[in-house]
């Protein structure tokens, strides 16, 4: 299990290090570019990340690494003729649905956002970003094949790292734009799509040398009828809808908000980004470092270690994913104006975003919790029951979003995603009951002295933050520091309560 304890270590980090550059990068795009033009860039950038969701490190990436894992451990002879079919098949279905996007991108925006139909200038411009976008999800769906294999080798920080690539092109695109200036008449915004494709490029090239160390740079073949293309086709197909349900009510959330007044796209998209941040390093973390293991235990049928491993992931994300969530949602005022206020992003975007950051922050340990939940299904090689959730709780959260938003405007929108995320998390802590997967995660001592210092959290930081009008007057540089501060006295407040409470190192240990 401490080899478990490194490998998220260094995941984590290397997410951070891509996260921190992700915040610096929406800090610039939200201070160069108005509302206008990030509404529909963000609108256009949904499309890519949605269908990165099911064709990269969502349910292709669930279905391919506990088949290759498995292969690796019981017919180690059979793994590179596995990896060309499964990478030439995957190319070529992504070459054709790349082509599509294409010659359609004005269709998919209409039915993405139809809303920026209403302002025409808006829309070509959206289409126009979608048309450059469009071969990203070609480029990222191969690197995080890439990505698959190298953690199967248990390489997990170049994986980790190489969104940091896509940050930087984007913050280059916004730089570039300030030092030359919005063009006096007309939309402008290019340049961010462009940062896109070229993100893309350079994280599919940062990946290759790490394989050819490992003996995976392989032609890719054809392989359709290939016995293990067709067992991983199998597991997707299912989780095509399943796995991505989170994305997809970002999708829904934005055709919605595209009715809204301009910016509730962006304010939407910034809260989605600040709460990904947590996910990413906790859940996505958890569970992208379980997986293989958890496939490998599968192979070997140790049930005991299986739930040992999955109860370790659980507790350490409740732990550290609870206390997130509240963070998010007592420093909302904080953070948005350390981070966004300025420029093109005035007092009233700051008002709009804090609001649907709190609702987004309630759903934040949900969305934790799931992926970690999941990977135990996946490497089960039950890719079903993940969708049965997927279904009901994307279901929810379209009848939410259509009450909600009519009330509430763009916070119904980021409720409604808290109330799905709660309900898929639900649905797969009880059918891991169900079949008879016994955790431990959940007792009570361990639960209450997480809620206790999560109390003693929200109360510390409320009382330190002050009121939104104070954090508006100070300077950037200011906002920035005093932020940190609150972090950082956050932390050692939820240690020492901890600690306090008679949580000890031990009783995060598996057993």
């Amino acid at each position: 299990m401490a080899s478990l304890a490194r490998s998220s270590a260094v995941f984590a980090v290397m997410t951070l290090l891509s996260r921190v550059l992700g915040l610096l990068r929406d800090m610039l795009v939200a201070r160069y570019f108005d509302g206008v033009v990030t509404d529909a860039f963000y609108a256009a950038l949904r499309i890519p990340n949605t269908l990165r969701r099911f064709f990269a490190e969502g349910s292709f990436a669930n279905a391919f690494v506990p088949v290759f894992s498995a292969t690796r451990t019981e017919h180690p002879e059979q793994l590179k003729d596995l990896l060309r079919h499964t990478s030439g098949t995957l190319l070529g279905i992504l070459l054709l649905i790349t082509a599509v996007g294409v010659l359609f991108a004005g269709t998919i925006i209409t039915l993405v956002a139809s809303g920026l139909s209403e302002r025409p200038e808006q829309f070509f411009l959206a289409r126009d970003m979608l048309r450059l976008m469009f071969p990203y999800i070609l480029l990222i769906s191969l690197t995080a094949m890439a990505g698959g294999v190298l953690n199967t080798f248990g390489q997990f920080g170049i994986p980790a790292l190489t969104p940091v690539l896509l940050n930087i092109t984007l913050i280059a695109a916004a730089l570039w734009r300030h030092y030359h200036g919005a063009p006096a008449a007309g939309l402008y915004g290019m340049e961010l799509a462009w940062a896109v494709f070229l993100g893309g490029v350079a994280q599919l090239a940062l990946q290759l040398p790490f394989l050819y160390k490992c003996g995976m740079l392989l032609r890719p073949r054809w392989g359709w009828r290939h016995s293990g293309v067709r067992r991983i086709l199998k597991l997707m197909l299912p989780t095509l809808f399943g796995s991505s349900v989170g994305q997809l009510t970002v999708l829904i959330n934005t055709y919605l908000a595209s009715w809204l007044v301009t910016g509730s796209i962006s304010w939407l998209y910034y809260s989605d980004r600040l709460v990904e941040l947590p996910v990413g390093l906790i859940g996505v973390a958890l569970g992208t470092v379980i997986l293989p293991r958890l496939s490998a235990l599968r192979a070997a049928a140790d049930e005991a270690q299986f739930v040992l491993t999955l109860d370790w992931a659980l507790r350490w994300g409740f732990l550290v994913g609870s206390a997130a969530a509240v963070g998010l949602i007592v420093l909302a005022p904080a953070i948005i104006a350390g981070l966004l206020y300025g420029g093109r992003f005035d007092a009233q975007a700051v008002e709009m975003t804090v609001l649907s950051l709190r609702a987004y922050g309630i759903g934040a340990l949900f969305h934790i919790m799931v992926k970690v939940l999941a990977p135990a299904f996946y490497a089960r090689h039950d890719t079903t029951t993940p969708v049965k959730a997927g279904i009901s709780a994307m279901l929810l959260n379209i009848l939410c979003a259509l009450i909600l938003s009519h009330y509430y405007a763009h916070v119904g929108l980021a409720a409604a995603s808290s109330v799905a995320a709660l309900a898929n998390m639900s649905l797969l802590l009880y059918f891991l009951y169900r079949d008879g997967i016994s955790l431990k995660s959940g007792s009570f001592w361990f639960i209450l002295r997480v809620l206790l210092a999560n109390a003693a959290l929200a109360s510390v930081l409320a009382y330190l933050q002050g009121d939104t009008a104070l954090w508006l007057e100070k300077t950037a540089f200011m906002r920035l520091r005093d932020l940190l501060l609150l972090v950082g006295v956050g932390f050692m407040t939820y240690l020492a309560v901890l600690l306090a409470l008679g949580l000890r190192w031990r009783q995060l240990q598996p057993g």
